[in-house]
Formats: structure tokens, C-alpha cells, sequence
């Protein structure tokens, strides 16, 4: 496993299902879960600020090779790896990848060591939706959806679907209607969201609060990161984690 200069490396093991981790930081806890290809410089770069606002972020490692800069040759490799792992769900509506069992359970351990209202989640792109998956947990106080990408927008239903079951999805409404809000970042014309902006507004109304940024970009907070976007998340998690 490569190591990122200024970073802990750790793991997290839930069940039989371990995964690396890379830490960081002081304050209220944030999990950044990476996106294709994996932990990319860029996302290195948007994970540091979040350090420098006074977090303690946590990095899961869950596919690619931690530090490598995206290319054609890492995009592919990782999405091989991704279509191949039963902890990704990534054509079923209705349905909440496996994967959140392990990152809600690193959430939990998160809050249970540095206390405080709870921690951060965020996800971007094919794991943008699992920041819901991990709300379904109280331990996550502050959920951030980046450009969520799964399941595939192949048609009307997936695109409109939020990757959670059922249960799940009465998990999140409820706590939403609880006054735990949710915040979610696109791209206006990223086809790679489908409709689940319309979704998330439908079905949550006023608790889901919007950054729309106009044209067909997609990395709101990474490659073709806009500083407003990231100074909205930053002011997100100062709001939601900070005590009092």
C-alpha cells in the first residue's frame, strides 16, 4: 500500500470486510470517500482544506492506487475493479451498496473517538449517494452528495434513483424531518446525476440544499472544482459539527 506523505495509515474492519484508511488532522471528524479512479491528487488537494478549516478527515481507501493522478489507464483499471466487487451496486434501483455497512461503521468509531454533534460524510461521483447510505447512521451529522453517479443513468427510473432500499430511504427523510439537512453539489447539465436532484427535492423539500453550477462539468470539488463549491461544503461542516 503507498503511503501519502503527511497522512496516517490505518485501516477500519467491520465484519469479515477491511479496508485501508488515511488520517489526517484535528477537530470534528470528516469521512471524504474518494472517487474514480481513487484517491487523486486532486481529491488530496480538496481533502487538505478540509484539514486546514480545523477537521480531522479520514480518507477510505477503497479502490486505485492511493496518490496516482487520474489517466485513462487508472480510470479503467478502477472502474474493472469496481464492476467486479459485490460491494457496489451499480445498475439495481432500489438498492443500497454493501459498501455502506463498512463506511457507516467508520463513521460511528469516528464520532465515538473525537465526540461532538457527529461527524462529516462526503462522496463524490460513483460514491456521491453513499454520503445518504451513511446518514442512515446517527454517528453522521453532515452529509455531502458531490455529483452523485450510481446506479448508472441508464434510463428514467436508475436515473432518478438514490441508490438506498427502501428502509433506507425512510431513514434518511426521517432524519432530514429531524433537522438534519443535506447537502448536494452538481454540475446543471452533468448527465452523470440523471434527475435525483429533482428526487432529493421531492422528497425532502427544504432539507436538501442545493449548489447548481452551470454548464456540463462534473467534479465540482475536484478536477473541475469551482471554489464555491468548496467553500460551501466548507461552511457546511463548520455549521453542522461545530458544537453550540
Amino acid at each position: 500500500m503507498s503511503e501519502l506523505p503527511g497522512w496516517t495509515h490505518g485501516s477500519h474492519t467491520e465484519g469479515t470486510v477491511t479496508h485501508p484508511t488515511y488520517r489526517k488532522g484535528t477537530g470534528p471528524g470528516v469521512v471524504v470517500v474518494h472517487e474514480v479512479p481513487g484517491i487523486t491528487p486532486e481529491v488530496l488537494t480538496f481533502a487538505e482544506e478540509v484539514v486546514d478549516r480545523g477537521f480531522t478527515v479520514v480518507l477510505p481507501h477503497l479502490f486505485g492506487q492511493p496518490g496516482a493522478p487520474a489517466s485513462t489507464g487508472t480510470i479503467l483499471r478502477a472502474i474493472a475493479r469496481v464492476c467486479v466487487s459485490s460491494e457496489f451496486t451499480k445498475l439495481k434501483a432500489g438498492v443500497t451498496s454493501p459498501v455502506a455497512d463498512w463506511l457507516r461503521s467508520l463513521a460511528r468509531s469516528l464520532h465515538a473517538e473525537l465526540g461532538g454533534p457527529g461527524v462529516g460524510a462526503l462522496g463524490m461521483c460513483l460514491t456521491g449517494g453513499f454520503a445518504l447510505a451513511m446518514m442512515v447512521d446517527e454517528s453522521v451529522a453532515a452529509p455531502v452528495l458531490a455529483q452523485p453517479s450510481l446506479p448508472a443513468a441508464l434510463g428514467r427510473t436508475r436515473g432518478a434513483d438514490l441508490g438506498l432500499s427502501p428502509a433506507d430511504r425512510e431513514a434518511v427523510v426521517r432524519r432530514v424531518a429531524e433537522g438534519c439537512p443535506v447537502l448536494g453539489l452538481r454540475y446543471r447539465e452533468d448527465p452523470a446525476t440523471g434527475t435525483r436532484f429533482d428526487t432529493l427535492t421531492r422528497l425532502l423539500g427544504d432539507g436538501f440544499i442545493k449548489v447548481e453550477l452551470e454548464g456540463k462539468g462534473h467534479s465540482t470539488l475536484t478536477a473541475e472544482r469551482q471554489q464555491v463549491a468548496v467553500d460551501r461544503v466548507l461552511d457546511f461542516f463548520d455549521e453542522r459539527l461545530r458544537s453550540g
